[in-house]
């Protein structure tokens, strides 16, 4: 079976989606599933077997994507599906519209993976414009782009609940991203904390991801600036890049925590981010719009406990017994509880070994074995149809 992926968005740029898209074509192979893919050209990346480039221009405002030229990327999709047996859309752009029209032409059945909860996304790019607008903007577009597919893949429960009360009535499968555990338990703590300065015993939190405000990342600056109070040699990592870098640089010097906060920008995923797990003493997350919170079982699987606000799509990740605290979405209790894990670190030290038991329940090659049975399902699905059209044809 071969199946084509189009995005608009890929490596050189780190993201979710990106992650997602790497994860799965490569454990696809092992299920007999062959991917090829259609992704934007961000400069001189060389070329791969499987992968094509569209051209686009930079995003205003956010010049690490890219919009992708509209005719160019219709001809690329059509022309690469035309030996596939399915079209995976990955996001909701130029990438959703030329996926749709090639399965269309090609009588393709075309799913879409819904990767980013954009209700509660587009206020922080838009705000001069009423949140309620906004938000009924994106509910009808989610509403319309989803009906028009054979299927829908969510990351979790929750966003599958949230697009059925949208008014979605395509099949929804959730189907997280599963985790290449092997490459987060090889990491190198002590080598990652000797190269950047970070002494043995310095107390470490981490947060890994897109550095862009619905990340909610301020919240965990001001949660650091609660702990300090009884820890004072507290560090907060953040590794990513992302449009709110200037702000929150800018915030972290408004605040006085210079000391206390570093931007380690991007992290090579294969060699340096697993070290950067392991150098850490604890994962914090505070975002209320993740889909999923793929590092969140990054961390866990490197052993690292997770302290984060369970919401939206980490819901299915966060609970009891499963390596997390789950402290309430105000700042001084975070940062109070912030606080109490480094004060009391033997109370807390069960939750390392079950982060890592709970991790390994979902590895990417279970999750792979899952895709490529909800693909089959489909094809089958397509062809019953045809099959049923011809019938009723001849009748």
């Amino acid at each position: 079976m071969r199946v084509l992926m189009v995005s608009d968005v890929y490596f050189p740029r780190v993201n979710g989606v990106s992650t997602s898209m790497e994860t799965f074509r490569h454990k696809l192979a092992g299920e007999g599933v062959e991917t090829r893919l259609v992704v934007p050209r961000y400069g001189d990346e060389s070329d791969e077997p499987g992968i094509l480039r569209v051209d686009g221009r930079p995003v205003p405002g956010d010049p690490e994507d890219r919009i992708l030229r509209w005719r160019a990327m219709h001809r690329t999709v059509l022309e690469a599906a035309a030996d596939c047996d399915a079209i995976h859309v990955q996001t909701p752009f130029v990438a959703h519209y030329a996926g749709l029209s090639a399965g269309r032409r090609l009588g393709l059945p075309v799913v879409a993976t819904y990767h980013t909860f954009f209700e509660e996304y587009l206020h922080h790019y838009a705000p001069h414009v009423p949140a309620s607008w906004l938000r009924a903007a994106a509910r009808s577009f989610s509403r319309r782009q989803c009906n028009a597919l054979d299927g829908v893949i969510v990351p979790s429960s929750a966003m599958r609940e949230r697009l059925q009360s949208y008014g979605v009535r395509v099949p929804l499968e959730v189907l997280p991203t599963g985790i290449p555990l092997g490459r987060f338990e090889a990491g190198d703590g002590a080598a990652f904390r000797a190269a950047h300065g970070i002494a043995e015993g310095r107390p470490v939190a981490l947060f890994v991801g897109r550095v862009a405000h619905e990340k909610n990342i301020d919240f965990l600056l001001e949660a650091v600036r609660v702990a300090r109070a009884s820890i004072p040699d507290l560090l907060l990592l953040v590794t990513g890049e992302g449009p709110a870098s200037g702000d929150l640089k800018k915030r972290v010097s408004d605040i006085g925590l210079n000391e206390a906060v570093r931007f380690l920008g991007y992290l090579d995923r294969q060699h340096e981010l697993p070290g950067c797990y392991k150098a850490a003493d604890l994962f914090v997350f505070a975002s209320r719009t993740e889909t999923q919170g793929l590092v969140l079982l990054e961390a866990m699987a490197s052993g690292l406990p997770v302290m984060a606000l369970s919401a939206m799509g980490t819901t299915d990740i966060l609970a009891p017994g499963k390596g997390c605290i789950t402290p309430p979405d105000d700042v001084a209790a975070f940062g109070q509880m912030l606080a109490h894990f480094f004060n009391h670190r033997q109370v807390w030290a069960h939750l390392g070994r079950e982060a890592r038991f709970y991790a390994a329940t979902w590895s990417d090659e279970a999750m792979a074995e899952r895709l490529a049975s909800f693909y089959r399902q489909l094809r089958r699905h397509r062809r019953e149809l045809e099959n049923g059209s011809a019938v009723a044809a001849t009748l």
